[in-house]
């Protein structure tokens, strides 16, 4: 039995140019501003 959906799922959740990286943290997708609010996270 493949795995393969639940890790596909599971990376773009991890990856911030994903909307379901967005979309797992409440926001509605990826926001305009992505990469500046990923820079003031680390």
């Amino acid at each position: 039995m493949s795995h393969k959906p639940d890790d596909d799922n599971r990376a773009n959740q991890l990856n911030p140019n994903n909307d379901a990286y967005w979309e797992s943290r409440g926001e509605d997708g990826r926001p305009d501003d992505w990469e500046t609010r990923i820079e003031l996270e680390e």
